[in-house]
This record gives C-alpha cells, sequence and structure tokens, in this order.
C-alpha cells in the first residue's frame, strides 16, 4: 500500500499515525496544553503525531458561532507551536488564494469536507508540493474520491490522504460504512479515519451541530481493525466548554487510554 513520507516517519506505514488537536483555535495557553500533552503521549506510545487545529472554521451553523483569529494570527500562533513542540502541523483552508500562505506553516493543507469537490481548492493545494488531506464530504460515496484525487495528482502533486468522515443519513445524522477504508486503499491511497466529526449529528442542535462522544472510541477501534493506518481526533482540555464542536471532541485526559488501546489494536491487526 502506498505511504506518504512526512519528516521522519511515513503515514500509511508500519506504525500507526494520529492527528489530533482542538477544533479551532481559542487561544495559545490551550494550543500548548494540548501540544505538550498529545506529544508525550504520542512518543510514550511510539505513535506518529500530528498537531491538528483550525483558525478558522467558516462553515458554522450560525453567523454568530466563534469561528477562530483568522488567518494571519492563526497561523503565527501554528508556527509557533511547531517550533516550540517540534512537531508537524495539518490546517485546513477555505479559499484557493489562502493556499499559499497557509503552506508556508502547515505540513499538510486540508480540504473541508464540503469543499472536496472544488478544483480550484484541490489544485491551489497540490501547487504548494505540500501534502494534501482531502476530507471526504459527506455526500459522497468512497469511489468518488478517485476523482478528486486525480485532481491534485494531474497538478503534479501525489502526496494524497484521503480522511473518511462519515456519510449523510436522512436528517441530521451521519453513519459510516467501514467499507469505505478499503476501497479508498485500494486506489492507492492511505486513509485517515477522522473519528471525531463521525460522530456529530449535523444541525442536530438548530443554530449548531451536535455530537455523540461516546461513540468516538468504538468508531476508532472499528476503523483500525477494518485496516485504517492514520486516526483523526479533535481534542479539546474541556470539551463541554468549548468554543465549536464540543459534543464530537474527546476531552484530553481521555487521550492516553484511548490511544494506548488502538495502539495495541493496531499491532495486532496491521499485518492481516
Amino acid at each position: 500500500m502506498k505511504t506518504v513520507q512526512l519528516n521522519n516517519f511515513e503515514i500509511g506505514g508500519s506504525k500507526l499515525t494520529i492527528f489530533a488537536g482542538p477544533c479551532v483555535i481559542e487561544n495559545m495557553d490551550m494550543l500548548r496544553t494540548c501540544a505538550a500533552k498529545l506529544k508525550e503521549i504520542c512518543l510514550e506510545l511510539d505513535i506518529n503525531y500530528i498537531f491538528k487545529a483550525s483558525f478558522d472554521k467558516a462553515n458554522r451553523s450560525s453567523i454568530t458561532s466563534y469561528r477562530g483569529p483568522g488567518l494571519k494570527d492563526g497561523l503565527k500562533m501554528l508556527e509557533e507551536i511547531k517550533k516550540e513542540f517540534d512537531l508537524p502541523v495539518v490546517t485546513d483552508f477555505h479559499e484557493p488564494d489562502q493556499a499559499q500562505e497557509v503552506a508556508r506553516v502547515a505540513d499538510v493543507l486540508q480540504i473541508p469536507a464540503f469543499l472536496c469537490r472544488q478544483t480550484d481548492m484541490l489544485t491551489s493545494a497540490a501547487k504548494t508540493g505540500k501534502i494534501v488531506n482531502i476530507k471526504k464530504g459527506q455526500f459522497l460515496s468512497p469511489y468518488q474520491m478517485e476523482s478528486l484525487a486525480k485532481k491534485v495528482l494531474d497538478s503534479d502533486n501525489d502526496k494524497i490522504l484521503i480522511t473518511e468522515r462519515g456519510t449523510s443519513f436522512g436528517y441530521n445524522n451521519l453513519v459510516v460504512d467501514m467499507r469505505a477504508i478499503q476501497i479508498i486503499q485500494e486506489m492507492g491511497y492511505p486513509v485517515v479515519f477522522d473519528a471525531t466529526h463521525s460522530v456529530q449529528l449535523p444541525g442536530g442542535r438548530g443554530e449548531s451541530s451536535g455530537g455523540e462522544r461516546k461513540f468516538v472510541p468504538l468508531l476508532a477501534r472499528s476503523a483500525v481493525a477494518a485496516g485504517a493506518r492514520a486516526l483523526f481526533f479533535e481534542i479539546h482540555p474541556c470539551p463541554d466548554c468549548a468554543k465549536c464542536d464540543g459534543d464530537n471532541m474527546i476531552a484530553l485526559s481521555d487521550a492516553y487510554g484511548l490511544f494506548k488501546s488502538l495502539k495495541e489494536l493496531f499491532e495486532l491487526t496491521k499485518n492481516l
């Protein structure tokens, strides 16, 4: 299976990779708290770790919802985390013109699920030469991801990851079809499973999304058993106090136990 090289490790290889951090940048202290603890956990468990946080959450249910500090200040904060903790960083962007500036800091550029079909988003990310993580839209089948990845390939970039994050099922609900992991891997791309967005209840609170945090471990274990070699988690010191997506984030205090169980399962199943 194809892997993607990032610094001194491979995504999709023989070691588990975890993308983790808060949904959105709230303040520098919170970023430092998450980065320090998550790096410590992943070093102890011998897991590849990539720090995640968004500078802007443009797709909010309400115009009054917190979006983040914005491009300039957000990238500055992510750059500080990257240097202070010697960590690779992934963040999403929302407009093609942002790609080059985001690439100055981020090691992985993430295409938001609702924008995954936008050709200019994919080609602008590809042209930075950085790793491109395409989040599968909730409205797409896994088979449809091949044509989106080809847009990146045709822009002379083969450093492609595809993230599975559930599929719309009726109103305000998502389901995960674990067959998607194998289907996408057979296309030749490493799969990242987003265990926290997959438990979202989109628009479930009317002016904000809800979520069912208790199912995150179940879905993460299922994805590892199905062959996923990279996982994505949104994590917060106090999810119930988070400014967005708190219902589906896991608590920082729960990260060690969850990651340990996933590492053990990964070692049991990676050669099946």
